[in-house]
């Protein structure tokens, strides 16, 4: 470790210390914390199953900077660049069309088997696995509907595609000895004003019932379900809206999915999640970043995601809530994609795990809001980087913006030559 990294570190210490903060206290929860990196920023979302489908679900990557994965080991080379420059060790969230198989299966006949390259690597690097049914881009949802589609058939075809998702997730979480998280989001919903919103929800509710009917040891794994406000495709009406899975997680005990992009424009995910914890076991959280609708762009360290890291601090939320990435960004390099937004999410959650909470809380009830105020503004400027960049440095991982040059030569090498 550089001396100077060590000498800040330090002297920040001893600032913090003041305010009654333990830096290395601080830190050593930070490590115990897990991120889930999504997989599909590597790709574009193709995915291996069905890699030439036409994205659909109202799903759209933009952009077209060389180096995209183009097979699962590709694409586990490229997660292993970018866990290389992230501090502490974590999850990667796959979709069900990331198979890695020699055989030609469809959704609803996968099983663990067709996982298990994925299930050793990840044995290999001390990894974690969470998994998500891929309900979308495929002919059976061309018409916008999956587990609520009208047609009992292909109703069925997706409900068994659930089923066995669920029963990969418990697989990865018996192997990997790592609970596995397993979201369920359709993209079913109308592009016009619907004569009927109930039936269509009904459907959805019957539909889930059959999913989740198999019991699963929820030590190996973990269901949600995601809502969404709209999307390309069902911009007036989406089935599985916000009120729809929040009553269904509370009555049925499945995990809430709060996306950070499925609200309003103005609607923030940060103030929901005091108000979820009281009722429920647990939240699952899909970190990103939307502008101007759901266009998941890379995390970056505003006001909305120091918000989340302060609400998941403040209320001793972070052993309930489990937090995923889900962005897609076509237009820079993939690999330094990741290493920005996942960087950017732990250091949201040292911030406020560095902040003065208690003292906060006290000026508070006293009703004592200019030191509440003032406080909060002064600790804006305390020396965070100091304690981030000995905690990078303490995890064998490039400090500041030194990981940069890495990536750089990782295109170089590895991306552009895959043509």
């Amino acid at each position: 470790m550089e001396p100077n990294v060590k000498q800040a570190y330090e002297a920040a210490k001893a600032l913090y210390a003041q305010h009654g903060i333990d830096t290395d206290e601080a830190l050593c929860k930070l490590e115990t914390i897990k991120v889930s990196m999504h997989c599909w920023q590597g790709d574009d979302v193709k995915g291996f199953l069905n890699a030439d489908q036409e994205l659909t679900g109202g799903i759209s990557v933009t952009g077209q900077y060389p180096g995209a994965a183009r097979t699962p080991e590709e694409l586990r080379s490229d997660l292993d660049k970018a866990f290389s420059l992230i501090p502490g060790k974590h999850k990667v969230n796959l979709h069900a069309i990331y198979t890695d198989t020699d055989e030609k299966v469809e959704l609803d006949q996968l099983e663990p088997r067709h996982y298990e390259r994925w299930v050793t690597w990840a044995k290999e690097q001390g990894l974690g696995l969470d998994f998500n049914p891929t309900c979308f881009s495929h002919e059976k949802s061309s018409e916008g509907f999956t587990l609520s589609h009208p047609d009992a058939e292909i109703r069925q075809f997706w409900i068994d595609h659930c089923k066995a998702s669920r029963r990969i997730g418990a697989y990865f979480g018996e192997q990997l000895g790592q609970t596995c998280v397993t979201n369920v989001w359709v993209p079913d919903g109308f592009k016009d004003n619907p004569v009927d919103r109930m039936t269509p929800r009904k459907r959805l509710k019957a539909s889930l019932d059959e999913v989740f009917a198999e019991p699963i040891d929820p030590k190996y794994n973990l269901d949600a379900v995601e809502s969404k406000l709209f999307g390309l495709g069902s911009e007036a009406y989406v089935v599985g809206s916000h009120e729809f899975y929040m009553g269904y997680g509370l009555q049925n005990d499945k995990m809430i999915c709060l996306d950070a992009g499925h609200f309003h424009p103005t609607e923030v995910i940060s103030n929901k999640l005091s108000s979820l914890a009281l009722f429920t076991s647990g939240i699952l959280l899909h970190v990103s970043r939307p502008m101007r609708w759901d266009s998941d762009h890379v995390v970056i360290m505003d006001d909305e995601l120091l918000e989340i890291g302060r609400e998941l601090v403040r209320h001793d939320l972070l052993g309930t809530t489990h937090i995923g990435l889900d962005f897609f960004d076509a237009s820079i390099n993939r690999v330094a994609a990741w290493v920005v937004g996942t960087r950017n999410t732990i250091k949201a959650l040292l911030r406020a795990m560095l902040e003065p909470v208690e003292t906060l809380k006290k000026a508070e009830l006293e009703g004592d809001y200019t030191t509440r105020l003032a406080l909060t503004e002064e600790f804006k400027s305390y020396p965070f980087g100091a304690i981030w960049d000995y905690y990078c440095a303490s995890k064998g991982v490039p400090v500041r913006e030194q990981w940069i040059a890495e990536v750089k030569e990782y295109e170089q090498n590895v991306l552009l030559q895959r043509g």
